[in-house]
């Protein structure tokens, strides 16, 4: 059968019949809230590439966590600006470093949130690398060791899960071995496992104090033309004993969360990252594009590829406007 017996538009007559018929729906348990933490922030600091978006001291992190899980936001995703960074990442596994007291200080507070960790190095180190070097290169094996103190500095601290970023080979099994060493058994990993090198990360090089300093990323992140490599990626972690996978960035690779999604049963997460929430920011302030029905038409877009979960920076505004069209 086809027109006129079949309309299409009989579908979307009006606000609740369009209702009635939607397919992908968007909760506030969908989202995870990234949150930046400065070890020596006096008073909130404002990220200009990432209008509301800010560095948190303690206090305000709390109240910013806080009022997230009060909307339904069930995790937050924590990253640490330190007092200080050297080429070997030291205040990344320091028992006192930013990251472990602010996983401390939030479960005691808010005991039902769940606080994941980003493990990497690149916030930690002078150099602004995700490892430990040798010359100019980023030595994989080595790093490994250094990612593993971390990861079980966290879990020490209380987190919930880790979130190893780094996309050096083997670190997943490392990790795990590490944790499980350390009595962490039941610490899930969540893994970066299709982590593209991409310019859309720029923004949070801000926020995070992590631009290196020389060279780039592009020979531990993967090219944004292949998706053969990510799938095997995300299959590798499985194999070393990922609990959770992870497409970054989001709106660029819907084609990957999709494909992976149809071939590994897993929970699948993506992360809408800070340059794809910025240019949306930009193109609002300029009078361009209307906000919040960009916001939703791009997050509606990631959970319709297939994601699970999705860490944005959106995640409160986004959790406020459920309901509304």
């Amino acid at each position: 059968m086809s027109f006129p017996t079949i309309r299409m538009r009989r579908y979307r007559k009006n606000k609740t019949l369009r209702a009635l018929f939607e397919e992908t729906r968007l909760s506030a348990a969908d989202f995870i809230l990234p949150l930046f933490v400065d070890e020596t922030a006096k008073t909130p600091q404002d990220i200009a590439s990432m209008p509301g978006v800010k560095r948190h001291t303690f206090a305000s992190l709390l109240r910013e966590a806080s009022a997230a899980h009060r909307l339904g936001i069930q995790g937050v995703l924590l990253f640490g600006i330190p007092k200080s960074k050297d080429p070997w990442a030291k205040q990344g596994h320091a028992r006192n470093g930013v990251i472990q007291r602010a996983v401390r200080f939030l479960k005691k507070e808010v005991p039902t949130l769940a606080v994941i960790t980003d493990v990497c190095a690149c916030e930690y180190t002078s150099h602004g690398h995700c490892g430990i070097l040798k010359g100019k290169e980023v030595a994989n094996d080595p790093t490994l060791g250094l990612l593993s103190k971390i990861a079980v500095s966290h879990a020490e601290a209380g987190a919930d899960m880790v979130a190893p970023s780094d996309m050096m080979d083997g670190r997943i099994g490392a990790l795990r071995r590490a944790l499980d060493k350390g009595g962490f058994q039941d610490i899930p990993i969540l893994s970066y496992a299709a982590k593209f090198s991409s310019s859309f990360y720029g923004p949070f090089r801000d926020a995070a104090d992590s631009t290196p300093v020389f060279g780039d990323r592009k020979t531990y992140q993967m090219p944004a033309s292949n998706v053969r490599e990510a799938l095997r990626e995300i299959e590798l972690d499985l194999e070393e004993g990922a609990d959770a996978v992870m497409v970054k960035p989001a709106l660029t690779a819907l084609d990957v969360i999709t494909k992976a999604k149809l071939k590994f049963p897993v929970p699948l997460w993506a992360y809408h990252v800070s340059g794809e929430y910025a240019m949306v920011k930009a193109a609002a302030k300029l009078g361009w594009l209307d906000e919040k029905a960009a916001m939703r038409e791009a997050l509606l877009a990631i959970k319709r590829a297939g994601a699970d979960r999705i860490i944005t920076y959106w995640a409160k505004e986004a959790a406020r406007g459920l309901g509304r069209r």
